[in-house]
């Protein structure tokens, strides 16, 4: 009973936040324009994927590329931060709640309030396929929302881990916005400067060294590309590749990072909630 019950409060605080209603309003709307316009970016090979399908994942693709980390990270950083900051963690502690289930209950109430911004923008993606497009990949589209639902659980999990660190709302919310930057540039920035330095600013014929893939790969952005091409391959057409590799990670790999990112930041939050002395 305990973990539901910080599971509904949870879920009712974070329904009422202005930022999440503003946020996913946003997602909607951009989901919405990339899916009115229907943009088929330049294909790096001949393709005889319909268009209107290539469409649609690309629809899905803007918003999720930007607007899922914002909405993980942006719901979730003040999960534990703002309770501490406020010291009304110590009376949900003082109820019935074990530590295990007030961190799991929050990550569960946070992540059904993303799921509702989520598919939200997805359904109005969903109603212009089927009033405007030659035709609409039904199963496509599922596969590609659960697989966002499940890339906006890991940011929420990362956000969550984070907040157990914070002590102010205030520091969590910088410290969730530098995440967010790190994950979205700063990772990639990081990966260009190691390019540099061991293989140059060009890379050779054959590709970038296995190891530094290996370091791209490993951001959740990153993975959750490999993740799509293993499930869609048609997404296959519509990504880019500027530099050939001798090296690819498996695609199903891409699975395989973002639920590390999860079980670890989950596990690193309760492990640092659980050692703090709060009360």
């Amino acid at each position: 009973m305990s973990l539901a019950a910080v599971v509904r409060k949870d879920v009712h605080d974070s329904l009422r936040s202005g930022l999440f209603i503003a946020t996913t309003l946003l997602f909607v709307l951009v989901a919405g324009f990339w899916a009115v316009i229907q943009h088929v970016p330049p294909m790096y090979s001949n393709s005889d994927v319909p268009t209107s399908t290539l469409a649609l994942l690309n629809s899905m693709g803007q918003p999720m590329a930007f607007f899922v980390p914002l909405l993980g990270l942006g719901i979730s950083y003040d999960a534990i931060a703002r309770e501490r900051d406020s010291g009304s963690i110590k009376l949900a502690l003082g109820l019935p709640n074990s530590r295990r289930d007030f961190v799991l209950g929050k990550f569960i109430g946070r992540c059904a309030v993303l799921s509702v911004a989520i598919l939200s923008g997805y359904s109005v993606v969903a109603v212009i396929a089927l009033s405007t497009y030659e035709s609409f990949a039904a199963v496509k589209f599922v596969l590609y929302s659960v697989l966002t639902v499940f890339y906006g659980a890991v940011y929420v999990a990362i956000g969550i881990g984070f907040s157990s660190v914070m002590r102010s709302q205030y520091a969590a919310f910088f410290g969730a916005a530098g995440l967010y930057v790190f994950f979205q540039l700063g990772w990639d920035v990081v990966t260009a400067v190691l390019q540099t330095i061991t293989v140059g600013y060009v890379p050779p014929e054959s590709g970038a060294p296995p190891w530094l893939i290996v370091v791209h790969a490993l951001n959740p952005t990153a993975a959750v590309g490999y993740a799509t091409r293993a499930i869609i391959p048609a997404f296959d057409e519509i990504m880019s590749y500027p530099v050939s590799a001798s090296f690819y990670p498996p695609k199903w790999a891409g699975f395989a990072i973002l639920a590390a990112w999860l079980v670890l930041s989950l596990g690193y939050g309760y492990h640092r909630f659980q050692s703090t002395d709060i009360l």
